[in-house]
């Protein structure tokens, strides 16, 4: 221990043993010992005393943090300080405190106290109150700023398409819009509805949902809009009090709404599908048709195995068994795993493609166009497709889409979507068992709920007989049975068989 004579030889990192380029933990009690200022004096060096120092002062500052309720923590280094504090109810609170000075974060923290020490939920909820003007104004986020933070959030909602990510930014755009295009005042002058996240109440979502509904949207793309702004505000909820805004289940809209007006898809009948065929297969110049050929391949994929139009377009050799006649699919859409027997009329098409065979896919020219994407990487190619299989059916004399009352769109009867319906129906109409149809279209589908609960009326007769174990004929009928029986054979039958005759049709067995 070097001497404490102030005439002695200056303390130095070489007697004090610096550790790692720190002095040791003693080192500031030492210095305490001998008065702070000849403590900091006796040092040799303008940076050994500097370092000193700092340790003093992050002595005093994590002395006063440990005399806290609850817990200061940084999400990021050198990001704003949060207090997180298990309020009298129990529940963990996390207060955002708007600042990254240790000795504000601190101070503020302080007065967060109060909550813990409330003796009462109800006591709790005051003091929150009491503070929460500060809280509010720090935490005020413009909308203008809203979609970055939402963008950088951990929890945000990652789709699986450009598409449906740009879905996310239109439908808050709207929503802003809608807030802040203003509404009249007294004057006749306008004032938004709201500047910031924190102004958005359950009310206003009230007001956009009643919005949505004037501009004859269905009623799933309508849900769909709200659920888009449930979990942007979800992400954002460090800017706002309360619950989420958006949460009320009555802002979204029920099924039921078009149950009278909404036209289901139809199924093609075997006849139709001919027709396809055979229009794709002519020369009629009147039926042009880019990749004519592939389409057809195309069809005939999705005639013979109910899969979706992406499937059917993107289809690659590498899944394609020919020996043992199998092709293996992977659905675009759920992600899951089919394998489905190749039919003798599918076999011979593949076959024919496979005179055209140059890369991976069994259709190349289309699967090419069905990728083509914009600047922003959505696929747009998935519309061009869509409008070359829509043309045969068109041929055949249907039309694909009609008009709805209270649509502002047309909805699709007919289209590529319509084999798998197809596929579903002929399955339900040859006995098929329904599990075996769902291993094959790959999913709990309500394709097959339509097509599996046509019943015809004797069948469901038998099904309450075998419940009430009886037969469904009144007493009326079975006394007349019984009559016209004795009638016929009282004279050729033994009376002791004849009477058990009777007992059993009274009995209804």
């Amino acid at each position: 221990m070097p001497s404490q004579d102030r005439g002695s030889t200056p303390l130095t990192s070489t007697n004090f043993k610096l550790k790692n380029g720190r002095f040791a933990p003693f080192l500031p009690h030492v210095l305490m010992g001998r008065g702070f200022l000849g403590g900091i004096d006796c040092l040799g060096t303008e940076k050994e005393r500097s370092v000193v120092m700092v340790s003093l002062q992050n002595k005093r500052k994590y002395k006063r943090m440990s005399t806290l309720q609850g817990k200061l923590r940084r999400r990021s280094k050198g990001g704003q300080f949060s207090y997180r504090l298990i309020v009298a109810s129990g529940i963990r609170k996390e207060f955002a405190l708007g600042t990254t000075d240790p000795k504000v974060a601190c101070q503020k923290a302080e007065e967060l106290d109060s909550i813990w020490l409330a003796p009462t939920p109800e006591v709790a909820l005051a003091q929150m109150n009491a503070i929460r003007g500060f809280s509010r104004a720090s935490m005020r986020l413009p909308f203008e700023e809203a979609w970055e933070k939402y963008q950088v959030h951990p929890d945000r909602a990652t789709p699986h398409t450009v598409a449906e990510q740009q879905s996310y930014h239109r439908t808050f755009d709207e929503f802003v819009r809608f807030v802040t295009e203003g509404k009249l005042t007294g004057r006749g002058a306008k004032r938004p509805k709201a500047t910031c996240i924190s102004e958005v109440t359950p009310r206003l979502c009230e007001e956009f949902s009643a919005y949505l509904k004037t501009t004859m949207l269905a009623v799933d793309t309508h849900n769909r809009k709200i659920k888009r702004l449930r979990k942007i505000f979800d992400c954002l909820k460090d800017y706002y009090d309360g619950d989420n805004p958006f949460r009320s289940k009555t802002l979204l809209r029920s099924e039921r709404e078009e149950q009278g007006s909404v036209v289901h898809r139809q199924a093609f009948t075997k006849e139709q599908e001919e027709q396809l065929l055979a229009v794709l297969s002519d020369s009629d110049p009147r039926h042009k048709l880019i990749n004519k050929a592939e389409i057809r391949i195309v069809y005939i994929i999705g005639m013979f195995t109910g899969q979706r139009l992406k499937d059917c377009v993107l289809l690659q050799w590498q899944n394609i068994d020919m020996k043992n006649r199998r092709i293996w699919v992977k659905q675009f859409k759920t992600g899951k795993e089919v394998t489905i027997p190749i039919a003798p009329e599918l076999y011979d098409a593949l076959t024919e493609a496979e005179e055209w065979r140059c890369d991976q896919y069994v259709t190349p020219k289309s699967a090419a166009r069905y990728n083509v994407t914009a600047a922003d990487g959505k696929n747009v190619g998935n519309n061009l497709i869509d409008i070359d299989v829509m043309r045969p059916i068109r041929w055949i004399g249907l039309e694909p889409s009609v008009e709805v009352p209270g649509r502002k769109r047309k909805m699709t009867v007919y289209g590529f979507h319509s084999l798998r319906h197809s596929f579903a129906s002929f399955c339900a109409e040859a006995g098929v068992p329904k599990a075996t149809l769902l291993s094959i279209l790959g999913t709990d589908s309500d394709i097959a709920d339509k097509y599996y609960t046509h019943v015809s009326d004797e069948s469901q007769r038998k099904a309450i007989e075998v419940i009430s174990n009886r037969s469904s004929t009144s007493a009326q009928e079975r006394n007349n049975q019984a009559l016209s029986l004795i009638e016929k054979n009282r004279s050729t039958v033994d009376p002791a068989e004849l009477l058990e005759q009777v007992y059993t049709i009274l009995k209804g067995t």
